[in-house]
């Protein structure tokens, strides 16, 4: 089986560079949630300078005036694409499943049902 797929948008999450740099350059800071030992835990999130808060996993929301304050923002990222003949299926999918599969792995859940 071939399959092959090029992803069309990107994660707005605080490990992606440019986002990153947005909210260090609004005196954000970036870094996981941690336990009662200094241990990081799961995803990078967005907190205050000095303060635990909001901790987002995430750098674009809408409403969140405390995050707004350190760089998130709920612009949103505009992409054209011409498709061709050889682009097949589009597959349109929240972030519930782009953190547990990687674009292959849905090209070939899909792929098949294609034929």
């Amino acid at each position: 089986m071939q399959c092959g797929c090029t992803a069309l948008s990107r994660d707005h999450k605080p490990d992606d560079k440019d986002e990153a740099d947005r909210i260090i350059a609004n005196n954000g800071r970036i870094d996981s949630y941690r336990d009662q030992h200094n241990n990081p835990l799961g995803p990078l999130r967005v907190w205050l300078k000095h303060e635990d808060v909001p901790g987002l996993a995430m750098t674009r929301s809408f409403g969140d005036a405390v995050a707004h304050s350190v760089g998130c923002n709920a612009d949103p990222e505009m992409n054209e694409y011409t498709f061709t003949k050889e682009d097949k299926v589009v597959v349109i999918a929240s972030d519930g499943v782009w953190e547990f599969l990687e674009n292959i792995d849905v090209s070939r859940i899909v792929y098949p049902f294609y034929l």
